[in-house]
Order: C-alpha cells, then structure tokens, then sequence
C-alpha cells in the first residue's frame, strides 16, 4: 500500500461520509412526526457519520496505510448498515406504510445507490482492485449521469410550481441528463470496442459542457434560496449538497481527461 492509497481513501471517505450525514438529517426532515423509529434511526446514522467525518479529517495523509484501511473497514460496515436502513424506509413507502410523509421514493432510492457507491469503493481501494481507465470513465459517468439527472428532477418537483422558469429549466436538465445517461449506456453495452481514447474524450467533453452548466444553475438556485428570494420547499443544505456532488463529478471528469491524454500514444 502506497501513500496515494491512503489520499484516495480520506478523500472518499471525508467528501462521502458528510454526504451520508445530511442524507439522514434530510430523510429525517421527510418522516411524519409519529415515525419515531425512524427518526431514531435517522439522528443515529447523521451522529455515526458526523464522527467519521471528524476522524477522517484528523488522520494525515501521511497515516499509516495499514490504520487507514483498518478505517476503511470500518467506515465500510456504517455505509453497508445506512444502506440497508434507506431500502427499508423505500419499502416501508413503496408498500404504503408511511402515507403522508415527504421523502420521494426515487429520493430515497437515489441516497441508497450513493451508500452503494461509497461501500463499493472502499471495498475496491481495501482490495487494490480499481477498475482500468477505460471502464472507470463509462462506469463512473453512468453513476453521476443519473444522480445529476435526479436533482435536476428533485429540484422541480420541491420548487413552488409558481416559479414557473426554474421549474422548465430544471426540466430541460433533467431532459439533458436522461438523455446523456442513455448515450452512456449504449457506450457501455458497445465495449470494449467502444472504449477507445477518441471516443471517451468525445463522451467526457460533452459530458463537461452539460455538468457545468447544471452545476452553475445548482449555484444560482442555492444563493437564491439562501437569500430567500425564491419560492420552494428546498432546504437551504440540500441546495448545497446537489452543488457539491456536481462539483465532485466535475473534478472526476478532469482527473480522467488528465489520465486518458497521458495514456493516449503521442
């Protein structure tokens, strides 16, 4: 294990653990007053993710990589346990045991497949076992894909549908996104002949133009919000939190164009 193996892990762990923390405080804020089981269960997973956000912060990148997966291991089994407590709260709505309440089912859906995610890849960092560029880059756009398609409809549906230009704009994003999601399917289901470096390069540039953009109306909708200029039912941290997961996904579309241009023949 290499000093790169432990930045990864505190990387992951510090921007997905604070992830996992508000996910419980906005499954909380959608219960109904009489689920207190739920809301239990809910203040215990953001005050075991708030200590792991802690820790991670405390650890060097100059940790021990043998302390560090240990951790992982550790934060590994609080990610498998919220995972499990997010696809009971969506059978407990899809079987209509909690009418009233105020968290979608594709809300609670969508926080699952990012627990998923972050359990996934501490399991793969643990095992040295991350996938070659070429699968990364259609894999982990497909994951982003959607999760940047179901904001673009979450903000829709939790503006006032008085504010009638932010909610086609959302619209039209979340249009753009499914469709982009689809472009990346059919390059999935086309490898490995489809993954040559023109190809990707073409599919992260055009994926670039879109999630910049959707990151910039995030922005503007979260200072609006903040400076209570529009009318919705967003939570001003939840504005927030869709901003920084455009922005990871931003950051992970450039690490990727950097790393297919060196790997590319001169």
């Amino acid at each position: 294990m290499t000093n790169g193996f432990v930045v990864r892990s505190l990387d992951e762990i510090r921007f997905w653990s604070r992830i996992m923390k508000e996910h419980s405080l906005f499954l909380k804020l959608g219960f109904r007053c009489e689920d207190t089981q739920l809301i239990n269960e809910a203040n215990y997973f953001f005050s075991l993710f708030e200590r792991i956000e802690n820790q991670a912060h405390d650890f060097s990148t100059e940790a021990d990589p043998e302390q560090i997966s240990n951790f992982n291991m550790k934060v590994h089994r609080a990610a498998s346990l919220i995972w499990a407590f997010k696809r009971k709260v969506l059978g407990l709505i899809l079987q209509c045991q909690l009418p009233g309440g105020n968290n979608f089912p594709l809300l609670v859906d969508h926080v699952s497949r990012e627990a998923a995610y972050f359990r996934n890849r501490l399991e793969e960092l643990n095992q040295g076992r991350l996938e070659p560029l070429p699968d990364a880059i259609i894999d982990e756009n497909v994951f982003f894909l959607r999760i940047m398609a179901d904001h673009a409809k979450f903000i829709g549906h939790l503006l006032d549908p008085s504010e009638r230009k932010l909610v086609e704009q959302a619209r039209e994003f979340s249009h753009d996104f499914d469709q982009l999601l689809f472009q990346a399917k059919d390059l999935e289901s086309m490898r490995p002949q489809s993954q040559t470096v023109p190809l990707l390069d073409q599919f992260l540039d055009q994926n670039r133009v879109s999630v910049k953009s959707l990151r910039d109306f995030k922005k503007t909708a979260r200072e609006l919000i903040e400076a209570c200029r529009i009318k919705s039912i967003i939570h001003p941290l939840l504005a927030d939190h869709v901003f920084r997961e455009a922005e990871r996904f931003l950051q992970i579309i450039d690490l990727f164009e950097r790393s297919l241009t060196k790997s590319s023949p001169k």
